[in-house]
C-alpha cells in the first residue's frame, strides 16, 4: 500500500505545471472533447509508466543493494532539484489537427506518450519501481493514478483551473518529498 500511495502522491505533485499537464490544457482547449483526451492520457501513461516500471524492476536485479541505495538516494535528491526547474511545452510537442473522437484519442495518445518520454514523472516511475521492486505493479498503478489526478481536472476545467494553483509551492513540496526519499534511501531507512 505504501508503494501505491507514495507513487500516487509524488507523481500528482510532480505533474503540476509539468509539460504534460500543459499539453492536457492545450488538447482540451483545442479539441473540446474531454473523454477521448482523458482516455488517451490514460492509455499513453499506462504504456509509458508500464515500461518505466519494468526498467525500474530490472535495475534492482542487475545492481547490488548497496549501489542501488546510492543510485536511488542521489537520484531522488536530483529529482527534487529538477522539480524546481519550470517546465514548458516545446513547439515540436504540440498536437496536430485531428478529426472526430478517434482522431482526438490517437492524437492524445501519441502526443502524451512522446511528451512523457524522459520526463520527470517517467524518471520518477523508474526510481520508484526500483525502490519498491516487489510492488512494481502498484507503483505503475500509483504513478498512473497520480498522472490522472493532475491531468483530468486540467482537461475538464481547462485554463481557469491551471491559473489558480500555486504551482511554485506545489513544486517545492514535491521537491522536498523527493529529497526526503533520497535522504532516507541514503540512510538505508524505508
Amino acid at each position: 500500500m505504501e508503494s501505491l500511495l507514495v507513487s500516487t502522491g509524488i507523481v500528482a505533485l510532480a505533474e503540476m505545471g509539468d509539460k504534460t499537464q500543459l499539453l492536457s490544457l492545450l488538447l482540451a482547449a483545442r479539441y473540446r472533447k474531454p473523454l477521448p483526451i482523458i482516455a488517451g492520457i490514460l492509455i499513453a501513461t499506462l504504456v509509458n509508466h508500464g515500461f518505466a516500471g519494468a526498467v525500474g524492476g530490472w535495475i534492482t536485479e542487475v545492481v547490488g543493494q548497496g549501489l542501488l541505495r546510492w543510485i536511488l538516494g542521489l537520484g531522488f535528491i536530483a529529482m527534487g532539484a529538477w522539480m524546481l526547474i519550470p517546465d514548458k511545452l516545446d513547439d515540436a510537442e504540440q498536437p496536430k489537427a485531428a478529426k472526430g473522437a478517434w482522431g482526438v484519442l490517437l492524437t492524445t495518445i501519441a502526443a502524451f506518450f512522446f511528451a512523457e518520454m524522459g520526463d520527470k514523472t517517467q524518471i520518477a516511475t523508474v526510481a520508484l519501481a526500483a525502490r519498491f521492486s516487489t510492488d512494481v505493479l502498484w507503483v505503475v498503478i500509483g504513478t498512473t493514478l497520480g498522472m490522472m489526478l493532475a491531468n483530468v481536472p486540467a482537461v475538464l476545467l481547462g485554463e481557469r483551473f491551471a491559473h489558480r494553483l500555486p504551482i511554485k509551492l506545489v513544486h517545492r513540496i514535491a521537491a522536498a518529498v523527493f529529497v526526503v526519499l533520497g535522504v532516507l534511501a541514503l540512510a538505508g531507512i524505508g
